[in-house]
């Protein structure tokens, strides 16, 4: 739809105000809402569209707070209050023990009146794993779109589901504006747990170290790496006993919940590229008696289905754990599935290159940076090569063994490790791999976290 002359001009002398509020932010704001400006003569879709991403924005800029004069302000929650300390505990650590660069980053505290600050749409083919992808300035492609309001974000689902796309959205807690703006804490995340607060800090900013443009892929699973790795650091560096078993029992959920969805995304990959007309008979998903098909959907909908019953099978391993209820809760589909894999599926390739470092953050970061100066193909073909690597360390021999009163332990140093197997732990950089009957494996992990902490670590292990 072309808009009128008047609309345009009405447009024009409504950017030039906002602008002119806009000026005591950084000169960079400005260049950005310009670029937005220009990007919107395209139609009424892209006016609209960048239009609320100039609101959001200038909302989260307009309230922003430093976080000495939210502590200072009597009328502050409790529990605000305590979390922002932690926030500035948090933000030192990433700064002297994981060297990332929190610049002016998370000094400020913004409360947008929200459970969200934005809700991304993610679409997907029917029957392909591929993403679509939207263009933007300054970030180029990236295999999301984000809103400011939810209706916005269900709208324009809406319309990409009418189209024959799986659609999802998800809300966010935060984003990283990648070095464009100070980015503050929101409200969205700062009630959340202390390891949940942490990796969400880490996983930020670790975007202000390392950005490829065009590659959320690549991105997120290099911020995800980093945010991993810092948060079993820092919580090494603490005394709590109960988060840091809070912590592994997390770890251990989140592996087999991974394990889940990378399997279905496997079983559903093959589907896709079958090409060979199906004539099987399979069992409803209701239970009835075998029906014939010859598409695909029904086989779609069935892998999903084994996928939901996995998860229910898995939750009673768990005691009943509901902590991944709410992912399941909605509809699952191939846009849905994609999200876990552009977070997860490309972290082991960044953990095995950390590892390669020894560890060192700021050689890794220097590595990474290099990296992103590549070609998207190269880029992807590096990391498909370090994928490989890993997997082969894994299935490496252990260099060291040692008895254990109840039960055999192999170990191996690794300053990185991707997911853990069922019968692992990490613990202070190192691997350890249980087998045979472990009577107690809670007072074992003590017993070696002790070791750990000891000066003498490195020595054999004493029978705990």
């Amino acid at each position: 739809m072309q808009k009128s002359r008047r609309e345009r001009i009405s447009y024009t002398l409504k950017m030039a105000v906002v602008l002119t509020l806009l000026r005591r932010f950084r000169k960079s704001f400005l260049c950005l809402l310009l670029l937005a400006l220009t990007c919107t003569w395209v139609g009424c879709e892209n006016l609209r569209y960048y239009s609320q991403t100039i609101n959001g924005q200038y909302q989260i800029l307009a309230g922003k707070r430093s976080i000495e004069s939210v502590l200072r302000d009597s009328n502050t929650p409790e529990d605000v209050r305590q979390k922002l300390q932690k926030v500035v505990e948090i933000r030192n650590y990433a700064q002297k023990e994981l060297k990332l660069p929190v610049d002016g980053h998370y000094l400020q505290y913004s409360d947008v009146h929200r459970r969200f600050v934005v809700w991304n749409v993610y679409a997907a083919p029917e029957f392909s794993l591929e993403p679509k992808s939207w263009t933007f300035p300054i970030v180029g492609k990236a295999t999301y779109r984000g809103y400011f309001s939810e209706k916005a974000a269900r709208d324009y689902a809406e319309k990409l589901k009418k189209e024959g796309f799986d659609v999802h959205v998800g809300g966010v807690e935060a984003y990283s504006t990648v070095g464009w703006f100070r980015d503050p804490v929101l409200n969205t995340f700062i009630k959340n747990s202390d390891i949940d607060l942490a990796e969400t800090l880490f996983h930020e900013l670790a975007h202000q170290t390392a950005f490829a443009k065009g590659d959320t892929d690549f991105n997120e699973a290099f911020a995800t790496a980093v945010a991993e790795e810092g948060l079993r650091r820092w919580m090494l560096s603490t005394t709590n006993n109960a988060a840091w078993e809070e912590y592994c029992a997390g770890l251990q959920r989140k592996d087999k919940f991974l394990r889940l969805v990378m399997n279905t995304r496997r079983k559903l990959e093959q589907l896709y590229d079958d090409q060979t007309p199906i004539h099987t008979q399979v069992a409803s998903l209701s239970g009835g008696a075998a029906v014939p098909w010859t598409d695909k959907r029904l086989r779609k909908q069935q892998i999903i289905g084994e996928l939901r019953t996995d998860y229910e099978k898995l939750k009673g391993d768990w005691g009943g754990n509901a902590e991944y209820d709410h992912w399941f809760s909605k509809s699952v589909n191939n846009a849905k599935l994609n999200t876990v894999a552009t977070y997860y599926e490309l972290v082991p390739a960044f953990n095995h290159l950390l590892a390669q470092r020894s560890g060192d953050l700021p050689a890794f970061y220097r590595e990474i940076r290099k990296i992103t100066k590549l070609s998207k193909s190269e880029r992807h073909a590096l990391l498909e090569k370090l994928l490989q690597q890993e997997k082969n360390r894994l299935e490496a021999p252990f260099w060291w063994r040692t008895e254990l009163e109840s039960g055999r332990i192999l170990w191996y140093e690794s300053i990185s490790h991707t997911r853990l197997r069922d019968d692992e732990f990490w613990l202070g950089g190192i691997i350890f791999k249980f087998f045979g009957q472990v009577r107690d494996m809670d007072a074992e992990i003590m017993c070696l976290l002790d070791r750990v902490r000891s000066p003498d670590f490195g020595q054999e292990l004493a029978v705990c």
